[in-house]
């Protein structure tokens, strides 16, 4: 096999017409840039150079082969230079997948801020509700890094880093009697009908689990497998719904209220293995952000109800 060594002493041979003047230019000595012509030849079963008086002249043959040595060593130069940027988290690929109601408020304000600064990022997404297919994703090598609430427990071949706290709200009509207070209490939604999820959404045991553990029943009175569709069916009076706010969007017809006390859940990056420099940095940044809460939603939320201490952290997708 060629190595680039050997392509290199042809090049610079060629360009400067001297074994002597291409040592110099590759730093090198004038017997090893000989023995790498000598190698070349050997491997081409061919004379590659003319040995002159006043220098080295091409041969047909040595001519032939310069085009194709300058684009290979055109080649391993962008390799390296590939890799490094890579390496160093300023270009690449990113194959993400999160948690369907994390796209619009979580992840898309640092894509678009990457696609407007960092063109050299490829961003590929993939949503879904399921924690078990956001980690077979992972699993099977499609996806680089997956974005969810943190799971109850996690395979201990993949590696998680915590991102953001998402606050869990309740969403209702603006007439509705529970709306009428600055925050509610999670006994207040017994026996209340509710926008529930169905059971292909992860958030479906994660709130049942939830509301079992506070002793409360509320009435289901239809369900639904898109997150950011429960808010939005609440908001015609159908029942009320509890949901993370990032599947609350802009524009929200009905009325948002923070629980008493208040209820987060706390946003994890899970990886195969350690984070790689450009997907550390995707983290980074998103740690950095949070969620975003739209002006007139955040006006809604209470904000003196609890200390940190009594912060409230159930697990959901």
């Amino acid at each position: 096999m060629v190595s680039l060594r050997a392509l290199e002493s042809l090049v610079a041979v060629a360009d400067h017409g001297s074994i002597t003047r291409a040592a110099e230019a590759l730093h090198s000595s004038q017997p090893a840039v000989s023995q790498q012509l000598a190698a070349l030849e050997r491997e081409t079963r061919t004379q590659l150079f003319h040995r002159e008086g006043r220098g080295v002249r091409l041969t047909p043959a040595g001519r032939a082969a310069l085009s194709d040595a300058r684009r290979a060593l055109d080649a391993a130069a962008a390799a390296v230079r590939s890799a490094r940027v890579v390496g160093e988290g300023a270009s690449g690929s990113l194959r993400l997948a999160c948690a369907q109601s994390l796209t619009v408020a979580f992840l898309a304000p640092v894509i678009q801020r990457w696609l407007h600064s960092d063109s050299a990022v490829m961003f590929t997404l993939r949503e879904s509700t399921s924690m078990d297919v956001l980690l077979q994703v992972l699993d099977d090598d499609e996806v680089d890094v997956t974005f969810v609430a943190a799971p109850t427990s996690v395979p201990d071949r993949f590696t998680v880093t915590p991102v953001a706290e998402e606050e869990v709200v309740l969403t209702t009509t603006l007439d509705h009697r529970l709306a009428q207070q600055p925050a509610v209490r999670l006994d207040q939604l017994d026996g209340v009908p509710i926008v529930h999820f169905a059971p292909e959404n992860g958030l479906v045991s994660w709130l049942d689990y939830s509301l079992a553990e506070a002793g409360v029943r509320p009435d289901p009175v239809m369900r639904t497998a898109v997150t950011a569709s429960a808010p939005q069916l609440a908001a015609t009076g159908i029942g009320v719904a509890i949901t993370p706010i990032s599947a609350v969007g802009d524009g929200f017809p009905g009325a948002v209220r923070s629980f008493s006390p208040r209820w987060f859940r706390q946003l994890v990056a899970i990886t195969p293995a350690a984070p790689d420099p450009l997907a550390a940095r995707f983290i980074g940044e998103l740690r950095a952000r949070g969620v975003r809460v739209p002006t007139e939603i955040r006006q809604q939320l209470a904000t003196d109800l609890t200390t940190e201490d009594d912060l409230t952290h159930p697990d959901g997708t």
